[in-house]
This record gives C-alpha cells, structure tokens and sequence, in this order.
C-alpha cells in the first residue's frame, strides 16, 4: 500500500522550474530519503506534498487524497518537523502538546493518555513544566518529532530533523524514527548527512529540480559504482 504517490509532478515560480515532472512512490511504514543540494527543489517538493503549495501540473495522492482537491484532509493525516524548531519556547513542554494535540482534535482524555505515554518514552515526564526554551537542544528535537505523532498521522515529513545535534542525540532520534514506522507510519526524510541517509530503506536524489535516482542505498551504489553514500551524492551535486 502507498501512502505517497507522486506523478510527474511540476513547480513553476515564473520562468524558473523548481520541480521538475518528478515520479516516485513510497510505501506505508517507509524510510524514505529525500537528498539533494540546497536549491535543489527538495523543500518546494515537500511543500507540495504537504499541501502547502499547488503544483503547476502533475498530480499526487497523499495518505490517500488528491494534492490539488483535498489538501484540508491531507493535512491532518500528516505530521510535519522543520529544519528550526518547531514548538514555542515561552510554553511549557506538556503545554505545547496539548496546543498541538488540541489544534488536531484529539479527544481530552486520549489526548492527555498519549502525552504521558509520549512523554515517558523520552524520559521527559519530570521535566514537563518546564520551559521549552530551557531545555537543551537534543531535546527540543526529540520532542518536536514525538508531538508531530500526537494525533497518529499516517506520514511524518522530516526536514534534516537532526541538524546541529550530536551524534548521541543523533541515534536516539533515529530509534524514534524506526519505532515510529515498525508501528506503520511512512517516514520522508530530507538529510544533509550521509550517514543517515544510509539508515533510510530507500533514498532518492534531486538535482537542479530534477529527480536524478532512487532506491535502495545498496543498489544505488552498485548501480553508479561507488563505495558510500556521500560518493553517490556527490557525483551529482557537482555535475
């Protein structure tokens, strides 16, 4: 089953393409990597596939609903993480879920069981009246990422979840990640860090608007005949 279907799908900011007629697919409970350059038209895909911005031509399902008709319903099947942090720092941290969880219509009562629930798994029921601006920022980031699950979203889009954290915090997210799709959640990763990207179960990679290659991190380096991830990328980033 998937819960991402892309189709030719365009951007056009005036004479400049930003995305360019790209075509992927991405299954439910999916790791999917989303690499490329900045500039490279990731961002707007994933704007269009949140139902932030209207593609030019070109169609997608998203958790199931048409990009260009139901853009309201996909945007309640989806949670969503930026680059920047996302919660606000003059609420507490059990302040901000409940503002997040309540914006989505969980039920009081459920809301507060998956808030505990959440909150235990990080290790941050004891600190839930705390500021979120006083907290460190592997936190902040683990945090973010549990509140975009609150309200069970069928497709968490990352946006390089983990930049400036360090390598400890680095794998204690990417454990989230995997929990969150052995539970069925399809995971679309943007990531600047190689690494990483080889956690993914598939990655793709964009140039110049472009979508140059997908699959599997193993079968893409034996394709291009390179021997790491960072070689695969940059074969294209530097063309």
């Amino acid at each position: 089953m998937y819960t991402i279907e892309v189709h030719n799908l365009t951007k056009r900011f005036g004479s400049f393409t930003a995305v360019n007629n790209i075509s992927f697919q991405v299954k439910r409970g999916e790791i999917f990597g989303f690499l490329g350059a900045n500039g490279a038209g990731k961002t707007t895909a994933m704007k269009m596939m949140c139902g932030l911005l209207l593609p030019t031509s070109g169609t997608a399902r998203i958790a199931g609903y048409d990009l260009k008709t139901e853009s309201k319903q996909i945007k309640k099947e989806i949670g969503y993480m930026s680059q920047r942090f996302s919660l606000y720092d003059d609420l507490t941290i059990k302040e901000n879920m409940t503002l997040f969880g309540t914006i989505y219509k969980v039920p009081k009562q459920e809301l507060n069981e998956r808030i505990e629930g959440h909150l235990t798994e990080l290790n941050l029921m004891k600190h839930k009246d705390q500021l979120v601006s006083s907290i460190p920022l592997g936190w902040k980031q683990k945090l973010a990422f549990s509140t975009a699950l609150l309200h069970h979203p069928k497709i968490v889009f990352l946006d390089e979840p983990t930049s400036g954290v360090d390598p400890i915090v680095r794998r204690e997210f990417w454990s989230l990640i995997y929990k969150a799709a052995a539970q069925g959640v399809t995971i679309f990763i943007t990531t600047h860090y190689m690494d990483e990207a080889s956690y993914c179960e598939r990655i793709s990679i964009m140039a110049e608007g472009d979508l140059k290659l997908i699959g599997t991190p193993t079968e893409l380096k034996i394709q291009m005949g390179v021997n790491t991830i960072d070689e695969l990328f940059t074969h294209f980033v530097n063309r």
